[in-house]
């Protein structure tokens, strides 16, 4: 197991999703493949995985260094900056109906 932390957890805010999909890809009508949520802001983006990577873009243009995943059943959190994956075990956001 690594001793490495993550020096962005104070950083967490509990946030409100700002939409159901990849805010820039419901825009545009593109697809993606996952969703993640910005746990500094509450903005939605598609994965890596997905062409346009608007998860990522938003962490480039903003610097907020934690999101969580936005997929039913998962939790985990990935900091962008120290590059570790961490397992929660609880979500940082709520989505509006």
């Amino acid at each position: 197991m690594s001793d490495v932390q993550c020096t962005h957890l104070d950083q967490i805010q509990r946030v409100t999703a700002h939409s159901h999909g990849c805010e820039e890809c419901l825009k545009t009508g593109d697809h993606w493949v996952h969703l993640r949520i910005c746990l500094i802001c509450g903005h939605v983006g598609c994965c890596d995985s997905s062409k346009n990577k608007h998860a990522t873009k938003h962490f480039h243009a903003t610097q907020h260094p934690i999101m969580q995943s936005f997929q039913p059943g998962e939790d985990w959190i990935w900091c962008y900056v120290d590059e570790l994956a961490m397992e929660p075990n609880q979500l940082f956001y709520e989505v509006d109906p």
